[in-house]
């Protein structure tokens, strides 16, 4: 009897033990905060409180498979709430940003809670970045999750989703290709620039493209643009020009109904008018991303 006591005693202690290792490992490291230097990697799940800064000159790398989590912001680490910047846990790259995962390991950029709304962490915002990439990645329940300030961007087969502003810039370089963007309130907004927009899924959000002001040299073709509750493009006030938008598949060939869709000068006069003709006939089979997310 004395045996088996003891055997079941140490049962229980390598159980015990085994629970506490895994509640350890299951802890958060210490959080990234403050202004990133130099070259810097991150791996695995990566947490951030507040407003992390890459520095100019600087390089981030971000492993395949890894997750960077954002935290509620601690008490003095969100200083930076305003436009251009968003309330909540933000990184602000001013140098370089590698964030390149593969079909079988998608970086993901989400909230602590998963749970949690659109809006609940603020972005991630380049300002003047001399290059940054996003390819197999996925982003979810940020305030603008992509925010580009005269930067040069590529943003290729990832998922926007349930974020409030999905992809969002102002006078920079973008490549924005196979894509899929989904259930957020605008996917695409943009102030100036001239943007390469193609091969995309843009479905079932509120917006699908918010032109702000005065947009140029831009192409946007061969994407899907379908299912937007409220409107697939509005101009904004300061685009008094014509908008042309061709060789894009809308959900149907039906001109009267793709018109219906947009807040443009058919609606009000001061606006120019989305020009769509020739409009495809069927989604390009190359449109959206080519994994499974």
């Amino acid at each position: 009897m004395v045996g088996r006591c003891n055997i079941l005693c140490r049962g229980i202690m390598i159980v015990l033990a085994v629970c506490l290792c895994s509640c350890a490992c299951a802890v958060p490291r210490t959080p990234v905060a403050g202004t990133l230097h130099g070259e810097v990697s991150w791996q695995g799940r990566v947490y951030l409180d507040g407003d992390v800064v890459l520095g100019e000159g600087s390089r981030l790398l971000i492993a395949p498979g890894s997750e960077i989590v954002f935290l509620p912001a601690s008490e003095g680490r969100d200083l930076l709430t305003a436009h251009p910047n968003f309330p909540g846990s933000e990184l602000i790259i001013k140098g370089e940003l590698v964030a390149e995962g593969s079909p079988a390991a998608p970086i993901t950029f989400r909230y602590l809670d998963p749970r949690a709304p659109a809006g609940s962490w603020g972005g991630i915002n380049l300002s003047q970045s001399p290059r940054a990439s996003f390819r197999f990645c996925r982003f979810t329940q940020a305030d603008s999750a992509v925010h580009s300030q005269e930067s040069k961007v590529f943003v290729e087969e990832s998922l926007f989703e349930n974020n409030l502003v999905g992809i969002r810039f102002f006078s920079s370089e973008m490549l924005i290709e196979n894509n899929l963007l989904r259930r957020n309130g605008t996917a695409i907004r943009f102030h100036f620039g001239s943007p390469v927009i193609c091969r995309n899924e843009i479905v079932d959000n509120r917006r699908a493209f918010f032109f702000t002001s005065y947009p140029r040299d831009f192409h946007i073709r061969s994407n899907t643009i379908r299912g937007s509750s409220e409107y697939a493009v509005v101009l904004g006030e300061e685009v008094p020009d014509d908008v042309p938008m061709p060789e894009n598949y809308w959900g149907t060939t039906d001109l009267a109904a793709i018109e219906a869709s947009f807040f443009d000068g058919r609606r009000t006069g001061y606006l120019g008018a989305v020009q769509v003709v020739p409009v495809l006939a069927a989604a390009d089979e190359r449109a959206g991303i080519s994994w499974n997310p």
